[in-house]
């Protein structure tokens, strides 16, 4: 018999006390103005898992669930980059409200994106995950190094 929920593991997400009480203490965590990052490798997963910590200084309930569901939008756009096996809890600070009205999504992304390069978070092995783009500059001859065609 299957159930219409799926169970939080299945959703990668985090969901016991004690699970959370692990990353807290055992993992490493890096912050920003907006956000605190705290990770921990569980080789029992085969893929990352989210824990959310919104607090009612972030806001009333409303506030929170926006935070919160923003969260969970920008972590699964940068999920498929990250080493599998980890377990990633983000706490929002007061300020987070104010990134999500102000900003939207493009601000949460920034702002975890920015703890994710932080924390070293990537798979090493994924392409996308090079936070510097190769820019290739072409000069072109006729030119003669001279500016705006004078000559």
């Amino acid at each position: 018999m299957t159930s219409s929920r799926q169970r939080s593991s299945d959703r990668g997400r985090l969901s016991r006390s004690a699970e959370f009480e692990r990353v807290y203490r055992q993992g490493r965590s890096t912050a920003n103005r907006h956000l605190v990052l705290y990770a921990f490798p569980n080789a029992a997963s085969d893929r990352p898992r989210l824990g959310l910590s919104v607090s009612r200084k972030v806001g009333g309930a409303v506030e929170r669930n926006k935070v919160k569901r923003m969260l969970r939008e920008s972590f699964a756009r940068v999920e498929p980059t990250l080493r599998d096996g980890q377990d990633v809890v983000l706490v929002a600070r007061p300020s987070a409200a104010e990134l999500v009205e102000r900003e939207g999504l493009a601000g949460v992304d920034d702002a975890l994106e920015e703890l994710i390069v932080k924390g070293g978070l990537r798979d090493r092995s994924d392409p996308v995950a090079d936070p510097t783009p190769e820019v290739q500059l072409e000069i072109d001859a006729d030119a003669g190094g001279e500016l705006d065609g004078e000559r």
